[in-house]
């Protein structure tokens, strides 16, 4: 897995590839706590490239999503690939993040 990183305004984008399983989860976990640690409160996770997701990268998300959430921030997910938006759906994270078509899209909900 790899995660680039771009700044737009206050909104970090994070674009994950690869996938995201136990065995990266623990990097994204790093990654996306960092930012909450440097004080992100709005963050967009591109999935684009994401070709699988277990629970092990839910977990992750979940996780990330409650400490924001907690330092009243917010994460939004951006350009699931079908298979990933298939698994949030059956997981019901789907009703938990909210969802957007393109990084434009996400980052204008965050504006």
């Amino acid at each position: 897995m790899e995660i680039k990183k771009d700044e737009r305004e206050d909104i970090i984008l994070l674009k994950i590839d690869g996938k995201f399983d136990a065995v990266s989860a623990p990097d994204a976990e790093v990654a996306i706590g960092r930012e909450i640690d440097d004080g992100a409160l709005k963050i967009v996770i591109n999935m684009e490239k994401v070709n699988y997701i277990s629970s092990a990268g839910l977990r992750t998300l979940l996780v990330a999503a409650k400490e924001i959430k907690g330092k009243k921030g917010k994460i939004v997910i951006s350009s699931m690939a079908d298979t990933v938006k298939k698994v949030f759906e059956i997981s019901g994270f789907s009703t938990i993040f909210e969802t957007y078509g393109t990084d434009a899209e996400a980052i204008k909900c965050l504006l």
